[in-house]
Formats: C-alpha cells, structure tokens, sequence
C-alpha cells in the first residue's frame, strides 16, 4: 500500500496498530522482542511513524488526567490494562465528543487546547495558545496544554525562552525534569540536560519546584537569579547572575564558554551532539575551557578540542568520543 491509495479501512488499522504499540511500550511487561517487533512496524511505512507521534500526544494529555476512585459496581477489564490505558481511551473520546470534551474541560481534567512544538536544526520562534511566546533552541521538544485553572508547558528536552502573557487567575506552569516552574507572567528561560535543569529569570517572578511530589510552592526567584536542580534533589539551588552571564547567547546563535571546567562545560556542550562527549576521569574534567561557539556547529567540537587543550579523543564502545589528558612529559634530567 502507498500512502496515496489508502482505504478508509487501512488507515484505521494503522490507528488501531499505533494505539497497540503505543500502550504495549508504555506497559511494564513489555519485552524485547515486542520492542523489536515495534521498530519494523514502525519503519515499514511512513505513516506509522505519524500515527504513532499522534498517540503519543494524546498519551501525554491522558498523562495529567486524574485515577479513577474505586466504585461500587466495578466494570470488566481486560488483562494487563491499567488507568493509563484507559486514559489513553478516554481522553481520544472526550477529544472526540464536543459534549465529553466540555465535561472534561469543566472539571479540569482536559485541555481545550494542545499544541506540540519542536525545533531541530534551528532556533524557532513559536506563539502558544495563550498568546505567550515562546523561543526554542536546537534540538528542544515541548507541548502546551490549556487546562480551565492553569497553563501547562512539559519540557520533554532542550531549553526554551518564554514570554508569558500575564494571567493572575490562570498561572502558567513548566513542568522540566521532576521539577516545574510556576508564574503568571514574566520572561525566563528554562535549560534541561538529562536529569539537570537551569532556571534563569529576566524580568519578573517564579516559583520554582526540584520535585512535584513535595508539598509547598517552592522557593521564588528575582530578576538576575538562577535556580538549579536535578534527579532527587529535595530543593533547588538558588543563585544570583551577573551582568555578563552568557546563558542566553543561544538566542544569538552562540554557546559561550567562560573558562569553565570541562565537567561543567559538557552538559552545556553535549545537549548539541548526536553523540556525547565523555570523560576519561575526573581529572580531565578539571581541565578549563573556554571561547565563543556556533550551536549549529558543536558537532565539530571533538575534533576541534585537542587543537585547543592538551588531550586527545578516543572512542568507547558506544561510540562516544572520550576526552584522554595527555601523559605529563617527565622531567629532563
């Protein structure tokens, strides 16, 4: 079949299989051999792929609906389901049904909008649903939802520049990494590398959160502070920025590198890279940096290193390129 003469009857198998797959990866027994199974459907024809990315987003919509209570009269359910599955189910009909879908919106439980936003090989400028703006670096991903008592961005990778359109009684959340970022209109920027976030805020105020399952608001940042946190931290660090922080030069189109250690520069490096540089050990990781980079160029950074520091780049197994310090010359007698 091509995607040019699809019957109505073969799109909706592909649906049908995309909601298959999508709730068989998400499941705790899924095995290898079905993940194997997955990526051959997946790549026999382009409109897999679609579909699956579509089921996804309603995954995620589905995510931030609410477990259902035990019941009295409990309904037949097949095994091996969960709520997440059925979530899956019945966030597709409340999309689908202008009545549900009001309901659901009433009660807080669903968005009456979503929209998914990436940016890849260039900065991109979008518009929410809101009217807040918002700027993508490379290689960025997130969706925005519009629920009845708040505005919900998730983060899934990169880093964002956001503009929010001021809303007293609609607060505007980030979630990023196990953390979330809560305002009501103001300018900040948001970094996620792996399991680490940066928050730095420009103008106005934020609450900001190192774990959504703790109870409180978190700590408030100010004009010209910055708060980090990752994987298990109980608070996030707080800190204050200075005239010549560089962390928004990506705006610019440049990473700019202020004589940092290399185990502090990498994150900021690797965010870029098809394959990320690793360290030999934590000595190299002393080793300082510095200069001013094109993002769209970090690719080229392994081989332009040992030309600047003295290492040399090797590969492990997995194909990263590792940075090696270069053996100490003994001394001449």
């Amino acid at each position: 079949m091509t995607q040019n003469t699809l019957s109505e009857a073969e799109y909706d198998a592909i649906t049908d299989a995309a909601a298959h797959w999508c709730m068989r990866l998400h499941a705790v027994d899924c095995t290898a051999e079905e993940r194997l199974a997955f990526e051959q459907w997946r790549n026999a024809h382009p409109l897999h792929a679609f579909e699956y990315e579509a089921m996804l987003e309603i995954w995620d919509v589905a995510e931030h609906l609410p477990r259902p209570e035990p019941a009295v009269v409990v309904p037949i359910r097949q095994p091996g389901r969960s709520w997440r599955q059925y979530a899956v189910a019945a966030s597709i009909c409340a999309l689908a049904l202008p009545l549900a879908a009001w309901t659901g919106w009433n009660l807080g439980w669903l968005p009456n909008s979503y929209q998914h936003f990436a940016a890849t090989d260039n900065v991109r400028h979008v518009t929410l649903g809101d009217g807040s703006q918002v700027e993508l670096n490379l290689n960025t991903d997130l969706t925005f939802s519009n629920y009845k008592d708040e505005r919900r961005v998730t983060l899934k990778r990169g880093e964002a520049f956001f503009e929010v359109s001021h809303d007293l009684n609609h607060p505007f959340i980030v979630r990023a990494g196990e953390g979330k970022i809560r305002v009501t209109g103001t300018r900040f920027n948001v970094w996620m590398y792996e399991d680490q976030v940066k928050v730095n805020l420009v103008e106005g105020s934020v609450l900001v959160t190192s774990n959504t399952q703790l109870s409180g608001d978190g700590l408030r940042l100010g004009p010209s502070m910055q708060a980090r946190y990752k994987h298990g931290d109980y608070m996030p660090q707080i800190s204050q920025t200075y005239a010549n922080d560089t962390s928004l030069a990506w705006r610019s189109g440049k990473l700019i590198l202020d004589n940092l250690a290399l185990n502090e520069a990498l994150p900021l490096i690797n965010r870029y890279l098809d394959k990320p540089l690793m360290l030999a050990d934590s000595a190299t990781g002393s080793i300082r940096v510095g200069g001013v980079y094109n993002i769209k160029e970090l690719n080229s950074f392994a081989s332009l290193i040992p030309r600047a520091l003295p290492v040399y780049i090797t590969r492990n197994k997995d194909g990263n390129p590792v940075i090696n310090p270069m053996p100490q010359q003994p001394p001449k007698s």
